[in-house]
C-alpha cells in the first residue's frame, strides 16, 4: 500500500500534527508512506518516523495579484503531478483545503485515489472566492472528502454537493513526542501554583484575549492560580499589551512554541480552549487524554464531539462571552473534588479517539473506495 500526504507545510500546528501521528502509524504497519508539502523544510517542527519519505517543493511565495496567484498555483500543480508521477501512490491524502484542492488537480487522470480532508469547519474560516470556488468545484472529483465532526459532513454535503463524505476523527497517540524545544513547567512555574492551561496557535481564531479578559475578572479571586498559553504567532504582541493592561504580567505566561507539551498537560490542574471556531481541537484531545479537566467555549464544530457537559468538562456558550467562560473557570478552580473527578474521567476520551480505532477506520473506508484488502494490513485490532 503506497499512501502520500500532502500539506501546506509541517509547522507547529494540529493539522500538521495528524500528519506526523498518521504517517507514523501507516509506516508501523509496513506501508510505503510519503509526507509532500508544499513549503520547504527549513522549518519543519515534527519528527516523522524513521521510514517515512520526505518531500519538499518549496513553492509556497507570496503573491501579489491575481495572476500572480494563478501562475504559482499552476506550478504547483505540475510540481505535485510530477511528484505523484514518480511516487505511484495508491491513495493521496490532501491535508486541508489548499492542499486537498491542488492534489485533486494535479491527479486528474492519475491512477491514484484522492482523498480531500477539511481540519476547520469551513464556514467559520472563509478562503476567499478564488479557494471557496474551486473547493466547490474539485470536491465531488474526489474519492471521498473526509470531515472530522457531522456539522462539517452536513456543510459540505450542502455547499459543494459532495456526495461522499465520511466522518473520521483525529487520532490521538499517548505519550506525546518531543517536537522542537523544551520548555520546563518547573522553570517557569513555581511547584506551588495552580495552572490554568491553554495552547494554539496566537491567532484570533484560538480567542486568546477572550481568555486574559476572563482570566482578570477572576484573577484576584484565584490568587493561587496562574494561566500558561502554549504557542507562538502574529498575535502575540496584542495579548502581551493586554496581559499588561490587566496588570498580569507576573500571572499570565506566554513562554512560546512547547515541543514537550506532553509535560505541561501533565502540570496543569485546569485546560481552557477559548477558541472563536475549531475544526477539532487536538489539544482539547490530548490534554483530556492526559487527565485534565477542561473548560471550552462551544463552538460551532468540535468541542461538543469530545467534552460531555458537566461529566468531563464545562462547555460555554455563548462563544465570546468573556463573563461566562470566566464564571466556569471559578466554579471548577474552587471545586477542587469536582475537578478532580472530571479529571479522572477525562482520559476516557481516548476509547473514542485512539490511534488504534482511527486507523481502522481509515482502513475500512480504504477498503470502500475500492483498495484492494489484500493490499492492506487487515490485522488492526479494536481495543477492548
Amino acid at each position: 500500500m503506497k499512501i502520500l500526504l500532502c500539506n501546506h507545510s509541517l509547522g507547529h500546528g494540529g493539522a500538521e500534527r495528524v500528519i506526523t501521528n498518521l504517517s507514523s502509524e501507516w509506516a508501523e504497519l509496513g506501508w510505503d508512506v510519503t509526507v509532500l508539502t508544499l513549503s520547504s523544510c527549513t522549518n519543519d517542527f515534527y519528527r516523522l518516523h524513521e521510514d517515512v519519505r520526505r518531500i519538499a517543493l518549496d513553492l509556497t511565495s507570496d503573491s501579489t495579484s491575481i495572476v500572480e496567484a494563478v501562475a504559482a498555483n499552476l506550478r504547483r500543480i505540475t510540481a505535485l503531478r510530477r511528484v505523484f508521477r514518480q511516487v505511484k501512490p495508491d491513495i493521496v491524502l490532501g491535508i486541508q483545503t489548499s492542499a486537498s484542492v491542488l492534489s485533486i488537480l494535479a491527479a486528474l487522470g492519475l491512477p491514484c485515489k484522492v482523498i480531500a480532508t477539511e481540519h476547520n469547519h469551513p464556514p467559520m474560516l472563509p478562503l476567499g472566492r478564488f479557494w471557496e470556488t474551486l473547493r466547490r468545484w474539485t470536491y465531488p472529483k474526489a474519492a471521498v472528502v473526509v470531515a472530522l465532526t457531522n456539522d462539517t459532513r452536513k456543510w459540505l454535503e450542502t455547499t459543494c454537493r459532495c456526495t461522499a463524505v465520511e466522518v473520521v476523527p483525529n487520532p490521538v497517540s499517548l505519550p506525546i513526542p518531543l517536537a522542537g524545544r523544551a520548555l520546563s513547567p518547573a522553570a517557569l512555574v513555581d511547584p506551588g501554583r495552580r495552572v490554568l492551561l491553554a495552547a494554539g496557535r496566537l491567532t484570533e481564531q484560538k480567542g486568546f484575549d477572550f481568555l486574559i479578559d476572563a482570566f482578570a475578572r477572576i484573577a484576584a479571586r484565584q490568587p493561587r492560580w496562574d494561566l500558561v498559553i502554549l504557542g507562538e504567532g502574529e498575535g502575540r504582541d496584542m495579548l502581551e499589551r493586554r496581559r499588561t493592561q490587566a496588570g498580569l504580567d507576573g500571572r499570565i505566561i506566554l513562554p512560546g512554541v512547547a515541543g514537550n507539551v506532553g509535560d505541561w498537560y501533565a502540570r496543569a490542574d485546569l485546560f481552557v480552549l477559548s477558541s472563536r471556531f475549531e475544526g477539532f481541537p487536538m489539544t482539547l484531545i490530548e490534554a483530556m487524554a492526559s487527565g485534565c479537566a477542561a473548560v471550552s467555549f462551544d463552538c460551532d464544530a468540535g468541542p461538543r464531539d469530545i467534552v460531555t457537559h458537566g461529566y468531563n468538562g464545562l462547555l460555554v456558550s455563548p462563544v465570546g462571552d468573556v463573563a461566562k467562560l470566566a464564571d466556569a473557570l471559578t466554579e471548577l478552580m474552587t471545586d477542587d473534588a469536582g475537578r478532580e473527578l472530571m479529571a479522572a474521567r477525562a482520559p476516557n476520551v481516548m476509547h473514542t479517539f485512539s490511534s488504534t480505532r482511527v486507523i481502522a477506520m481509515w482502513q475500512d473506508l480504504f477498503e470502500r473506495i475500492g483498495m484492494d484488502r489484500s493490499r492492506l494490513v487487515d490485522t488492526i485490532r479494536m481495543p477492548n
